[in-house]
């Protein structure tokens, strides 16, 4: 059966490790109900989310990784049975007062350890988020809303991908055949980003941003859904609500956080949008005002000539194999930890080319399975991630759980003649799901409600993005960068080049997602709207960007972080400005320093979710950054090194 769990050598399957699940949690919810106020009663919490995540967490995976459409739609099905059951539970008054009998006796709090405690509020914290304190009416309400929420994310997300249609006469012939042809119709599926041709690009923009009206009331209904959950369980905002236990806190920091960070990048930003202007003249006489279909593409063009970083030049060195010794000698000398490959037994994996690999400690011994779904295959999403299939937690009998995870990524094939070769972009993103990789196999807390990266989600993409740093390091890349035909190593000049031609136009690039995430902030904020969502779209692109709005465009409608960030799309800036201060406080000295590693899994990785993320970063930092301090970084970061600039001239 699918990573070994027998039920799943076939769809129908799920449907019985779904029952199963279920009458187990039954069975927890009575155990929990009548068990006096205790550690036990914590336990059998985790218990009963365990046995309805072992099967959500991996059907969540097999719903859009599965090559088979019966597995697909089966693992659908079940996803959205243990959802509705799990939004049924977070407003079961019993089972509400058996943690709250617990969280109200003080002396039975104050013998539990910190972890403990935690967890007990994060599960109490569920309860309140679902208005478990409200009457029966406002109780059913939240559970409608909560399954309106639900369905309007996947019909919102779908709509995200779909394509538009045109009349064929109405684009010049001579750009026709970019497009796909539909009768007499093109279908855009895309922004076409990286095509030289300006007129292309202009095209797909105006013609893939075009406003659907059924879209645009799907976003709306979502975004007042949401707030009205929100302030149905005693919150502002439903942003809120959703920043309750992250590492910001509420709405104000991370505003004051992307103002900060906008005022510091406002002059760069205005360097970056005149060099992009000077070179689509320089290319495009006739028509040289800077346009939002321009910022990608001239950026590009920008790095690649100054820094000749053509990734064919690149690409040989990074073979598959080569990358994948690199990350175990880092893990080997940095944690102690090898990566191992594994037989996998017949209907373990549902594609032939996954391998499975087991994380073993030098000392501790195996410590769970990583399953690389790596090479790209029709059906298969084309976004890079790591999903968790079980999380690790100790078992009744003293027992470990040990975590399993996949990762996922869109590699191309390997050639007759020549091994799976990664660009160095390719390179990177593999450095970085291996962070959560290796945040879900050392996160080894004691309950899985807080395993690995069940953590808030900007702190989940800390380890992650610190491993990009890791990837960036020539004394890393030096290790395993190696030519495939002749064993030569990659010249560091190459590896300096690279690093320096990442920060062309980088802070236009910052700047774009400052303004995602302001948007994202006001969406969620305050209800009513001032204004439609367009039109609050174009003032703040104007105040946050720089780049005129075009007009009858929604590039809102397209915005499919606003399902899985909704509030928390700041996240990924927050996370790299604490990545940045940890790699040059703690690894840019010595990227393989044993001791430094250590620390980090101790004072970070180690807890997963189970201890406040603030705290976690003033662990390994030894001081409480503030809001200037997450900025510094950001922009530090933006600095040519002065060293690769000399070697370089």
């Amino acid at each position: 059966g699918l990573f070994g769990v027998p039920e799943l050598s076939c769809p129908e399957g799920f449907q019985e490790a779904q029952d199963k699940a279920l009458q187990e949690s039954e069975q927890l919810v009575q155990k929990v109900c009548s068990t006096p106020p205790g550690p036990e009663t914590v336990m059998i919490f985790d218990q009963l989310s365990d046995s309805l995540c072992r099967v959500a967490d991996l059907a969540d995976f097999v719903k859009v990784a599965h090559p088979d459409f019966a597995f697909r739609e089966a693992a659908e099905e079940a996803c959205r049975t243990i959802g509705t059951v799990v939004e049924k539970l977070n407003t079961d008054v019993e089972l509400c007062q058996s943690l709250r009998r617990l969280l109200a006796d003080e002396t039975v709090v104050s013998s539990l350890d910190p972890e403990t405690r935690r967890v007990a509020e994060l599960f109490m914290f569920d309860f309140e988020i679902s208005g478990i304190h409200l009457d029966e009416e406002k109780r059913k309400k939240a559970v409608d809303l909560n399954v309106r929420i639900l369905d309007l994310c996947n019909e919102f997300l779908i709509g995200t991908h779909l394509p538009n249609k045109i009349d064929k006469h109405v684009l010049p012939e001579h750009i026709r055949y970019n497009f796909t042809a539909e009768g007499n119709y093109l279908q855009v599926a895309g922004l076409h980003a990286d095509c030289p041709d300006d007129l292309v690009r202009e095209a797909a923009y105006k013609i893939f941003l075009h406003p659907n009206a059924q879209q645009l009331s799907r976003l709306e209904e979502l975004l007042v859904s949401r707030n009205n959950l929100a302030q149905l369980v005693g919150y502002d905002t439903f942003a809120h609500r959703a920043l309750q236990g992250t590492m910001a806190k509420n709405p104000e920091t991370v505003r004051q956080f992307l103002e900060r960070l906008s005022d510091q990048l406002s002059k760069r930003t205005q360097k970056d949008f005149e060099m992009m202007t000077k070179m689509k003249m320089k290319l495009n006489p006739l028509n040289s005002t800077l346009m939002p279909w321009d910022h990608p593409y001239y950026s590009g063009v920008l790095r690649a000539e100054r820094y000749n970083i053509d990734p064919g030049l690149y690409c040989p060195f990074f073979s598959l194999g080569a990358c994948m010794e690199g990350l175990n000698s880092l893990f080997s000398r940095l944690l102690g930890i090898n990566l191992y490959a594994e037989q996998t037994k017949r209907g373990e994996i549902w594609s032939e080319e996954v391998r499975k690999l087991a994380v073993v400690h030098e000392t501790e011994g195996l410590l769970g399975y990583i399953y690389c779904d790596f090479f790209q295959r029709p059906d298969k999403p084309h976004q890079d991630c790591h999903f968790t299939v079980r999380g690790g937690r100790l078992k009744e009998n003293g027992e470990y759980q040990l975590p399993v995870v996949v990762l996922m990524l869109s590699l191309p094939h390997s050639a007759r003649d020549a091994p799976t070769l990664l660009s160095p972009g390719m390179m990177e993103n593999l450095f970085h799901e291996m962070g959560h990789a290796m945040h879900s196999m050392l996160g080894r807390t004691r309950y899985q409600h807080v395993t690995g990266t069940r953590c808030p989600t900007d702190f989940a993409e800390v380890p992650s993005i610190l491993m990009e740093y890791f990837a960036n390091d020539y004394r890393v890349v030096n290790q395993f960068a190696r030519h495939y035909k002749t064993g030569q190593a990659l010249p560091k000049n190459m590896v300096s080049r690279l690093c320096e031609s990442k920060k062309v136009c980088a802070a236009a690039d910052m700047q774009l997602q400052v303004f995602y995430a302001v948007l994202d902030q006001i969406y969620h904020g305050k209800h009513p709207l001032r204004k439609s969502t367009t039109e609050i779209l174009k003032e703040t692109q104007e105040k946050f960007y720089g780049l005129p709005y075009v007009p009858n465009t929604a590039w809102q409608l397209r915005f499919s972080h606003l399902v899985g960030y909704g509030a928390k799309y700041y996240s990924y800036l927050m996370s790299r400005a604490v990545a940045s201060m940890l790699w040059k406080q703690c690894f840019a000295q010595n990227p393989f320093d044993r001791a430094m590693g250590e620390r980090y899994r101790r004072e970070m990785l180690a807890h997963g979710g189970g201890k406040e993320p603030m705290l976690m970063v003033q662990g390994m930092l030894q001081k409480s950054p503030s809001v200037e301090d997450f900025v510094d970084a950001l922009v530090s970061d933006l600095d040519h090194d002065f060293e690769s600039f000399i070697m370089d001239s």
